[in-house]
């Protein structure tokens, strides 16, 4: 009998750690691996959310401006903080530009949250442009 009691008593506790891992898990704020250069896989999660989301989002991020500054190493976008382009397989080639930026990051990460709230992208350019035009000039033509 302590045997069965024993063993209830694991399989229970078990199954809470099994229970609390998968909750865990399921809440993490890191995004799922992708095929990334070493700075970028090691970055903090808030920074490999924002690289993410370039990657899901070119057609959202592409139309979004970054007020970094950024517009003087040539990007057009908030998408260009992260990658600069394609290669020959059409896999992205990423930039580190956004590793040391928290603008382009937060820009990108209240880009996502306005998409997730349901907002078009004209209506999330207009919010991006009212929070983050005093840090500097547009980088979009």
């Amino acid at each position: 009998m302590p045997r069965t009691r024993m063993n209830r008593t694991t399989s229970a506790s078990l199954a809470a750690v099994l229970l609390a891992a998968g909750w865990i898990a399921g809440c993490s704020t890191a995004p799922a691996t992708h095929d990334w250069p070493a700075e970028i896989a090691q970055a903090p999660a808030v920074v490999r959310q924002a690289y993410a989301f370039a990657d899901e989002h070119p057609e959202v991020l592409g139309q979004i401006p970054c007020y970094c500054g950024c517009g003087n190493v040539g990007h057009t976008s908030n998408y260009d903080c992260y990658i600069s382009g394609l290669n020959e397989s059409g896999e992205p080639v990423y930039d580190g530009h956004a590793l040391g930026c928290s603008i382009c990051v937060d820009i990108t990460l209240d880009t996502k949250r306005l998409l997730a709230e349901g907002r078009s992208v004209p209506e999330i350019r207009a919010a991006i442009d009212a929070a983050y035009s005093a840090f500097g000039p547009s980088n979009m033509r």
